[in-house]
């Protein structure tokens, strides 16, 4: 028998039949394994805790909070569950329902920031960002970045629900336009190949995708050629002043980028097209300026933009030395005049240029003729130098290799040593290979597969010699070789002199030996 609702301000057990979900739970999701744990528990012991409940017919009610509790109970087959019935508005049944569910720590951050969102929408009570964040005991940064999730393209918050991306990679992406997401998105990823047909989807750190988003989508305003605060120059985008995608707009979301580069931009494609509007502008109030590129290759025919070799930049600091004062680019001429960059890295830029080919500061005529065998003397010199130094090199990476210690076990060294060889061009890989007395093997699958069969039959103490040795090989692509060399050898404690030295000595004993007649060899040898 059914009991009709008539002043519900109370506690009572109350039949399942009679509990309705409500729509607005912000809680969406619930995991099978957590719901028939609790039906076990509720088997044994009950329900522990009261749904929260509100009257909507004679008959029935509406879960403000406890739709797990409720779904479990219809699991463990229990016909009645205790309740608290309260008397709320829609409004007020909205507030407690949120607010109850978002101190949960077992909500999805995607129901939290929806949860979030549904409070700041009310319109009586009124909500702020920083009252929010005191219902539910969070800091007001925590609710803006969560609230920034609403914001995500359908394809991240499918990523997200799917636990292909954690929360961290998330956020990250909220911040960006959803026209950006998609592509940072493909960003967080990596194909690996493991043998298979198919490459494995590996997720990547954090740090790979705030590198790629620094580099990709964030431009510093501070370095923008273009006035921020002139609302007309694109007049669809506004001031950047007053731009909501700026990160300075919004320091609860970004506070915590915004750092040394201070404001930045994270709409690429309006930033180009008011880097653009710029150009344009310039260029119709000064049509005396040079169009310059500041990028690598051949320009079209007809293009009013010069390249890189038909003109001087000429620098505005001064020389810090005596030699650099001779150089070009520190010199002025009377065929100096502003260009403004237009192709290429900082586009939109003016400068001081000469393009005048005649220009016999600039761009000296070369001399003609010269003497063969002083030239020829002059390539060979830099040629044995060269090769002193590619020998010392390779010596002085042998010596660091011998000086490093056996600490990590096999297992971790290979893992290593096969990623940084990896990442290896071809001259390195040999210079590696021939270090251990390697050379390329025909119809074996070439060096690279040679060097990795021989990294897995080595032992601790090999691998680890490897590690470094490519770890020197690696930084010496990137920055200058001797000096890396030249750290390295300091942290080993390996005289490089002696070594050169040494080097040196062996080149000029092979010198003389080419130079000495034959008849003046062979006692040398049977002496030997």
């Amino acid at each position: 028998m059914e009991t009709q609702v008539i002043d519900a301000t109370e506690y009572r057990n109350v039949s399942l039949s009679l509990l309705n979900e409500s729509k607005t739970n912000p809680r969406r999701t619930f995991e099978e394994t957590a719901l028939k744990e609790l039906a076990d528990s509720i088997r044994t012991q009950g329900v522990l805790s009261p749904l929260l409940v509100r009257p909507i017919t004679e008959k029935g009610f509406e879960i403000i909070a406890g739709a797990r509790r409720y779904r479990a109970a219809q699991m463990a087959e229990q016909s009645t569950v205790p309740v608290r019935i309260v008397n709320l508005s829609d409004a007020a049944a909205l507030e407690a329902q949120l607010v109850e569910n978002l101190v949960r720590s077992e909500i999805h951050p995607m129901e939290e920031a929806q949860g979030f969102r549904a409070l700041l929408d009310l319109e009586d009570p009124k909500y702020s960002i920083e009252q929010i964040a005191a219902k539910v005991g969070k800091a007001p940064a925590f609710v803006a970045q969560r609230l920034k999730l609403c914001d995500l393209a359908p394809v991240v918050v499918e990523a997200f629900y799917a636990d292909a991306i954690g929360v961290g990679h998330t956020l990250l992406l909220a911040k960006l336009p959803a026209d950006q997401q998609e592509h940072a998105l493909k960003a967080c990823f990596k194909e690996v190949y493991n043998g298979g047909e198919k490459p494995t989807r590996v997720l990547l750190p954090l740090r790979n995708l705030q590198f790629w988003i620094a580099t990709n989508v964030l431009l510093i305003l501070k370095d923008a050629p273009f006035n921020k605060r002139d609302a007309q120059l694109v007049p669809t985008a506004g001031s950047c002043a007053d731009c909501p995608k700026r990160t300075g707009h919004n320091k609860l979301l970004f506070g915590d980028d915004l750092g040394k580069q201070g404001d930045q931009c994270t709409d690429p494609t309006c930033y180009q097209a008011k880097v653009e509007a710029h150009i344009a502008k310039t260029i119709a109030a000064k049509p005396e300026l040079v169009q310059i590129s500041t990028a690598y290759g051949v320009q079209q025919e007809g293009s009013p933009v010069l390249p890189r070799n038909k003109y001087t930049a000429i620098r505005d600091d001064r020389p810090k030395s005596n030699d650099e004062a001779k150089r070009p680019e520190f010199k002025q001429c009377k065929y100096t005049t502003e260009a403004i960059i237009t192709e290429g890295s900082d586009v939109g830029t003016i400068h001081k240029v000469c393009a005048n080919m005649n220009c016999p500061v600039h761009h000296p005529k070369q001399t003609s003729g010269r003497d063969e065998a002083k030239w020829k003397a002059e390539q060979e010199k830099q040629r044995k130098e060269q090769a002193i130094a590619n020998a010392t090199g390779l010596r002085v990476l042998g010596a660091i290799g011998s000086a490093v210690p056996v600490r990590l076990l096999k297992r971790d060294l290979l893992f290593v040593i096969e990623r940084l060889a990896s990442a290896l061009d071809d001259s390195r890989i040999e210079m590696l290979a021939r270090q251990h007395g390697i050379r390329q093997k025909r119809d074996d699958g070439g060096l690279k597969k040679t060097l990795t069969a021989f990294f897995r039959r080595s032992d601790e103490g090999t691998l680890s010699r490897l590690l470094v040795e490519a770890c020197i090989l690696l930084a010496a692509t990137r920055g200058n070789p001797s000096i890396v060399l030249k750290e390295a050898a300091a942290a080993y404690k390996v005289d490089t002199d002696a070594i050169a030295e040494k080097v040196r000595q062996e080149f000029s004993a092979k010198e003389r030996a080419k130079k000495a007649p034959p008849s003046a060899n062979k006692p040398t040898k049977k002496a030997a």
